[in-house]
């Protein structure tokens, strides 16, 4: 079994403080860097799950790596360096306190919603008669709060943003702007690939004033991509999609009773399992980059990240 990194603790220079999130150990250095480690922690309905996926912080922090590149015409963003396979450097932002969460079809959450009775999700109204896994008339929005380590994000409307004064309506209407034309690429490549991107989230923040897109872009951690071949063929069977996403980890989560609710135990992650999540993100990766996934064996993850960081940080 492949070793997995599932915890960072480094000490780099000019370091002033460091933030361990659910999948993400992000370093700041000096005034104005960010040195983003993508661990190999896998998280499902806001739990970090017990065990590592081997290759997948290389996976997400490559292909997210892509995408930017892939979209500095259509809006700035914080990136700039990938120096480890594993790590992105970038500029310092402000991040708003909101994820911009766009679909172009109904599934997911918002499936299990609508299927209970709901037809408004963060104030945007769906219509009737709507089936599982159906293209949208248009991409619809629907941000969510950023939650804290161990809380759950939450549904939020516009509306609310803006009553709460989480952005100015000139900055909101500038992340809806981005939001859909972000979408709207990711789209186009997908397309090319064989694949369809069916929903996904993306952060911004402020950088000296400009609004930046942050973090990661298209992965299949923010990201649920469906197999064009065969989409509609079973959607009008009403059969389940063939997906590129984690939505199979919290399916399997979710066969074996675990939610993320109190008093819910994670079941046993075996080596199997651990395993077969890992070949699934290696068949996102090469799927939507077209690219051979290389993996970075190393014994000592931390050691190589470390002196990557080092030797760019000068």
């Amino acid at each position: 079994m492949a070793k997995a990194l599932t915890n960072t603790e480094f000490n780099f220079k000019g370091q002033k403080s460091v933030y361990h999130g659910k999948v993400r150990d992000v370093y700041t250095v000096g005034d104005d860097k960010l040195v983003m480690v993508a661990t190999d922690r896998i998280s499902a309905f806001d739990v970090v799950l017990p065990k590592g996926i081997p290759f997948k912080g290389q996976m997400l922090n490559q292909i997210a790596a892509k995408f930017l590149d892939a979209t500095t015409d259509i809006c700035p963003n914080w990136k700039l360096a990938t120096p480890d396979p594993m790590v992105t450097v970038g500029v310092m932002c402000e991040g708003f306190p909101v994820e911009m969460i766009v679909r172009g079809y109904l599934c997911g959450s918002a499936w299990r919603a609508y299927k209970s009775g709901v037809r408004e999700i963060c104030g945007v109204k769906l219509p009737e008669g709507m089936r599982e896994n159906q293209k949208f008339p248009e991409p619809i929005i629907t941000p969510t709060t950023k939650a804290e380590i161990g809380e759950h994000d939450a549904d939020i409307s516009k509306e609310e943003i803006l009553a709460q004064g989480l952005a100015t309506p000139e900055e909101y209407a500038l992340l809806e702007k981005y939001t859909l034309a972000l979408f709207e690429r990711g789209t186009e490549i997908a397309a090319k690939r064989g694949l369809i991107l069916v929903d996904t989230k993306y952060e911004f923040g402020k950088h000296n004033g400009t609004i930046y897109l942050m973090d990661e872009i298209h992965t299949p951690d923010s990201s649920r991509y469906f197999y064009s071949e065969g989409y509609e063929e079973k959607f009008e069977k009403g059969e389940p999609q063939k997906q590129l996403s984690k939505e199979f980890v919290r399916e399997w989560l979710m066969e074996n009773g675990f939610q993320g609710k109190e008093g819910q135990q994670v079941p046993e992650m075996t080596d199997e399992i651990v395993e077969s999540i890992s070949n699934r993100y290696i068949e996102l990766y090469e799927n939507i980059t077209g690219e051979k996934f290389e993996k970075e064996e190393c014994d000592d993850i931390n050691a190589r990240i470390e002196q990557n960081v080092k030797n760019y940080l000068g």
